[in-house]
């Protein structure tokens, strides 16, 4: 009898979680708060006029250049810190991996609040970046590997709502600091003193979770392993899991976990890929360009200052409620035609967008004699725009990434989700400024289309993982059969024990051992 062939442990058909599952993980979002609040704070913070006068950005001859390398090297900071991200999760563990990301972020944060120099703040900005997207990329690998089959995408969601909060509670406290005096620095310093507050208390909370039972099972700690999965998972569901890991884990051993297996192997390229596909998709329909610059976005429209930051309050409030209401759909509806709608939904409201902005907001002249009504409208999209994006795309992307990669290159898949989610917004943050500046709402259409053609893709071609159980992923793209029943030797043959002439017999083994 094959592996493929063989009944897996049956799944709970009925709750497989336990309360504690979900505590643990509201708590681990915390450090999704952290990331999501140093990643937007940046947008009021280019608002407060004491901050543009400290550093004198309105007056500099490259003022609009530095603001633009605020946002470019953060995301680049990004990059550098994410390719960190697997070397700390599969040698010391995912918990190491993100309690190491959260000290980056609360270091960065205390750091801006004190910079002197805008030199400093842009250095600065590196290194919060590499904090945060070390958290974006570590979190759902543990949230992933803690979560059962069913409500994995409900769990993981809890990642991309706990960054829709910080974004919020980014928002709410930049706002508040807006009404201090215009020359008081604390307008801009402070809002960075607040938020080494999330860092600190995930560093706390991390001292009372568990570490991932994939991660425990690999390192050889199965008593830990499945005294863990009993406290997260129902009897019967933990045994099933506790099976199904062990013999998956064992297999896992023997087989490729390097970085060029990624390329080598059909099945991990394939898998690499399709996850970058789907980030350049989520992320070329131009969220981070309309949450960092927002307030710019608003003042092209002839807004004021403290209107630009009410809109900005607002738009961030709907995309914390759009992530909530994802919860209703996450896990009922399969993961590429949420990605495709999502995708479609958000180039439709672009377009609104764009066709408002250019007959109502291209010339002093109509500025001068705003048609208020029009511009309203033009908020009014970007506010359906965001609710779309958070309904159908968040959630379901930080989802995807957790699911698609086998435990031994669980944290590598990552890395390249995260890399290519930061690598693509270097592009659009930084050129961001310059051509709101010089093309207008021309610029617009650089989202519109590649999201349109994404979504359509993936449509058709992306394969669905809706309560698949992680270990049975592989079954999805071949290389179940070609891991652990290949009949013939070949590069990636199980190594054979004793009286076993074949892997399929050593697989038997293991399966009856677990």
């Amino acid at each position: 009898m094959s592996f493929s062939q063989r009944n897996p442990p049956e799944h709970s058909a009925g709750r497989q979680y336990r309360p504690y599952n979900l505590i643990v993980t509201a708590l681990m979002a915390l450090g999704s708060v952290s990331a999501g609040y140093s990643a937007s704070i940046i947008a009021t913070t280019l608002a407060q006029p004491s901050f543009l006068t400290y550093f004198e950005l309105l007056t500099r001859p490259n003022g609009t250049e530095l603001i633009a390398t605020t946002n470019g090297l953060f995301f680049t900071g990004g990059v550098l810190g994410t390719v960190t991200i697997s070397f700390f999760a599969d040698k010391w563990g995912r918990k190491w991996a993100i309690g190491i990301s959260s000290m980056l972020s609360l270091v960065a944060s205390a750091l801006l609040a004190g910079s002197v120099h805008i030199g400093m703040f842009i250095a600065i900005r590196t290194l919060a970046g590499a904090g945060v997207f070390m958290l974006v990329a570590a979190i759902p690998v543990w949230i992933s590997e803690t979560a059962p089959p069913n409500i994995r995408g409900i769990l993981v969601d809890f990642h991309s709502i706990g960054i829709l909060f910080g974004y919020a509670l980014a928002s709410w406290i930049g706002y508040a600091f807006y009404h201090l005096p215009p020359t008081d620095n604390m307008a801009w310093r402070g809002p960075f003193v607040v938020g080494c507050g999330p860092p600190f208390l995930h560093l706390v909370a991390l001292w009372m979770l568990p570490e991932s039972p994939r991660f425990l099972l690999m390192n050889g700690k199965s008593d830990a392993a499945e005294k863990t999965l009993r406290r997260l998972h129902t009897a019967n569901e933990a045994t099933a899991e506790f099976m199904q890991i062990s013999a998956a884990i064992e297999v896992d051993k023997h087989l490729e976990s390097s970085w060029i297996s990624m390329i080598r192997k059909p099945a991990y390229r394939k898998r690499a890929l399709l996850i970058m596909a789907v980030v350049l998709g989520v992320e070329s329909s131009g969220v981070l360009v309309i949450n960092n610059y927002g307030p710019t976005i608003y003042a092209s429209l002839g807004f004021d200052v403290n209107t630009q930051f009410v809109y900005q309050i607002g738009w961030i409030t709907l995309s914390l409620g759009g992530g909530l209401l994802s919860f209703l759909i996450i896990d009922r509806v399969a993961r590429p035609k949420l990605l495709a709608i999502g995708m479609g939904s958000c180039a439709a409201c672009l377009i609104i967008l764009a066709a408002i902005v250019s007959r109502f907001a291209t010339s002093p002249e109509s500025l001068a004699h705003p048609n208020k009504s029009a511009l309203r409208a033009a908020v009014g999209m970007m506010y359906v725009y965001i609710l779309a994006f958070q309904f159908f795309l968040d959630g379901t992307m930080y989802a995807y990434m957790g699911e698609l990669f086998p435990n031994h290159l669980r944290a590598k898949g990552l890395v390249i989700a995260i890399a290519t989610l930061t690598g693509i917004n270097i592009l659009w943050t930084q050129v961001a400024p310059v051509a709101f500046t010089n093309i207008g709402w021309k610029f617009y259409l650089c989202f519109i289309i590649p999201t349109a053609m994404f979504g359509i893709a993936l449509w058709f071609f992306l394969p669905d993982t809706l309560g698949v159980p992680l270990e049975e992923v592989a079954r999805i793209f071949g290389d179940h059969e070609e891991n652990y029943i290949r009949p013939n030797c070949g590069p990636f043959q199980l190594s054979t024990q004793g009286k076993h002439e074949n892997p399929e017999e050593r697989v038997e083994e293991i399966l009856a051992s677990a």
